[in-house]
């Protein structure tokens, strides 16, 4: 029996919207085995972070071994490493482990504008993290950060992805969201630009989609999904879990991870 397993290595939200929690759900959603290595702890709920503590590289980088080594990977999620010492040690493991099928959402702000990520972790992000992964999937603010460029319109998207894919990732996918209009968003594969058109909910229930986009391509490329096809089917499964949005809390609530499974009335 072949089994699809997938690690998320990214912080955790106490408020399960987020982070290694919804990479956990959306793995389960999409039928693949899910495992974790926690990078940092948050206080947080759907109003905004109060709190985060960072977890020693060391043991991120054991956490990391402890289940490739043993169980193994199909592929990998990056979300909140915080840091540049928890990037830098990531990246060697990955490398040290010859995992090349990696999804890496560069988490940088929460929903709700707080920063998950050091300043001066940004240039770790780019020399160490990138050269070695399969995708990036920034959405516009962070594509704006990483590429140094305003980003207004489609061809603005286009003109960042091929700017972010020369730091080395193979594949860029920026999401479109925040731009007016249906929500497209591009990937880029060096060659081809290929546009993901969505509906656009009108609901603040939007909490851990970053997340939960890039975890559903993982998913998908470790049920053996071609990088285009998974983008595409995780943009069919997250426009769904905003589509089932959860009216949680008093801020921005989540999605529902389970939205193909129940609904709630």
């Amino acid at each position: 029996m072949k089994i699809p397993r997938a690690l998320t290595i990214a912080g955790s939200d106490s408020s399960g919207g987020a982070g290694i929690q919804a990479d956990l759900k959306t793995f389960a959603a999409l039928g693949v085995y899910g495992m974790s290595a926690v990078a940092a702890l948050t206080s947080q709920n759907t109003q905004g972070v109060n709190g985060i503590v960072e977890i020693e590289p060391d043991f991120v980088s054991s956490q990391i071994h402890s289940v490739v080594l043993d169980i193994g990977v199909d592929a990998v999620k990056t979300g909140m490493l915080s840091n540049a010492a928890v990037i830098s040690r990531v990246s060697s493991d990955l490398k040290e482990l010859k995992i090349d099928k990696v999804v890496v959402d560069p988490v940088m702000v929460a929903k709700s504008g707080d920063r998950l990520l050091e300043a001066d972790a940004i240039e770790a992000l780019v020399s160490q993290l990138f050269p070695i992964v399969l995708i990036i999937t920034p959405n516009l603010h962070e594509a704006e950060v990483l590429s140094d460029m305003r980003i207004e319109c489609p061809d603005d998207m286009k003109r960042a992805a091929v700017k972010l894919r020369g730091f080395g990732p193979k594949y860029v996918v920026i999401k479109g969201g925040h731009l007016p209009g249906s929500p497209i968003d591009l990937l880029w594969d060096g060659r081809n630009f290929r546009e993901y058109a969505g509906v656009r909910y009108q609901t603040h229930h939007t909490h851990g989609t970053g997340c939960t986009f890039a975890s559903a391509i993982a998913a998908f490329i470790a049920r053996g999904s071609s990088v285009e096809d998974a983008v595409g089917e995780a943009k069919t499964y997250i426009t769904g879990a905003i589509a089932g949005g959860l009216p949680l809390g008093s801020g921005h609530g989540p999605v529902h991870h389970f939205h193909e499974f129940y609904v709630f009335k």
